[in-house]
């Protein structure tokens, strides 16, 4: 879909998911004729899951948030539902994030159509499609209408209460009294206190780019492949290593990479035994049996210029094959490195380890700017092959 086009509605409950390469928070608002709410139960959300003929699932951090619609019990005089997304990091923007809509039939999860809103900037909050009533037929809308002032500034609009912190009580001025007039001694000026260091970014918040080199992710942190506000790099390489832990025996882990459609359809994996997918345009190096000897242990080479345009979502995962788990394996990471060069460029170390087989460590996804994004994970799955990771890693996406 296109901002303003509408289709009709083949089915009377539908769900609207919205996805992006970070976490949001989706809401919805039920309105009436005059495109207000009749009161704030009518804005429906985490902390208010469930309103009438409207309800909010969460993704859990691992799929996107959905809003379901059952047009046939939304009460008389409500004409229209707007579905809602804001980054869930604090004072963050949809720049670079271009989130996608996807309406589906709730019954079979079926895709009746799409949405990324195009040319985002400093909106940290998004209507992004409704479901209307008109002329006794309901339809969904592209709306992609964005707001500077977040999901607040959405719910005010809408005529929902958003509560003000209350101002500190004033004290009363004391009562004057009549007193003989003498010199009062002078107080010392009193330094100015240190102003306060600034306060550290949330984890995972925000984005950033290649302007000032080498990147150190943290979990959940993305980094744009842009340097300049140009695209830095067509190929590249990800290298995965690991060691075992506590001077442990041989520990025989899998790198590979999965790739995704725009509607996180699976298109094809890339591991140990399928070297090369997508035409040559990923290449897996081999399988380490071991984890010994240092730099990387696996690498998988990615040619950004050669992926085809279905693919738009890769998704790089590490498992043990023979059973071991995550907490029998120290200084696991990733790392993005100029396959021309050999530079690296991004690294995300995993800091912590969990009694699993399979962890997606970093996601790359292509945004509607063409430009690829590469998110660090570290998300811990029960899966010893890449098959198992295939339905987990695309709701990561």
């Amino acid at each position: 879909m296109t901002p303003g086009s509408n289709i009709p509605l083949p089915v009377s409950r539908v769900a609207v998911d919205v996805a992006a390469p970070v976490r949001l928070d989706v809401s919805s608002l039920l309105l009436t004729g005059d495109g207000k709410v009749r009161s704030d139960d009518d804005f429906i959300f985490y902390n208010q899951p469930n309103g009438p003929g409207v309800t909010y699932r969460s993704g859990g951090g691992t799929s996107p948030d959905a809003i379901t619609v059952d047009t046939a019990a939304v009460p008389p005089g409500i004409e229209k539902i707007v579905v809602t997304a804001s980054p869930d990091a604090a004072g963050q923007t949809f720049q670079g994030i271009e989130p996608t809509a996807t309406i589906r039939n709730a019954a079979d999860g079926s895709v009746l159509a799409t949405f990324t809103p195009p040319q985002l900037g400093a909106e940290t909050a998004l209507v992004i499609v409704e479901i209307y009533l008109r002329n006794g037929v309901w339809k969904a809308r592209a709306v992609g209408q964005g707001y500077a002032d977040g999901l607040a500034g959405i719910a005010t609009d809408f005529g929902v209460s958003v509560e003000e912190p209350a101002p500190a009580p004033v004290a009363p001025p004391a009562p004057v009294t009549q007193a003989p007039v003498t010199q009062a001694p002078v107080a010392p000026p009193v330094p100015a206190a240190p102003p306060a260091p600034p306060a550290a970014p949330p984890l995972g918040a925000g984005k950033i780019n290649l302007d000032k080199g080498r990147v150190s992710l943290q979990k959940n942190q993305t980094v744009s492949l842009v340097k300049g506000g140009r695209p830095f790099l067509s190929q590249v390489k990800m290298g995965l290593g690991w060691e075992p832990a506590f001077r442990g025996k041989d520990i025989d882990l899998d790198a590979s990479v999965i790739a995704y459609g725009p509607q996180r359809n699976h298109v094809d994996s890339c591991y140990f035994g399928k070297l090369s997918i997508l035409n040559g345009a990923i290449k897996h190096s081999g399988d380490n049996l071991t984890g010994e000897g240092g730099g990387d242990d696996e690498v998988i080479v990615v040619d950004l210029g050669r992926i085809p345009q279905e693919v738009t979502g890769l998704v790089f995962t590490v498992n043990s094959f023979s059973g071991q788990k995550f907490t029998e394996v120290a200084k696991a990471y990733c790392r993005l490195l100029d396959a021309a060069t050999g530079e690296e460029l991004v690294r995300f170390d995993l800091t912590n380890a969990e009694a699993q087989t399979g962890v997606m460590m970093a996601k790359l996804v292509k945004q509607f700017s063409g430009e690829w994004d590469m998110t660090a994970m570290g998300d811990f799955v029960k899966s010893r092959t890449v098959r198992g990771m295939v339905k987990p890693a695309a709701q990561a996406l």
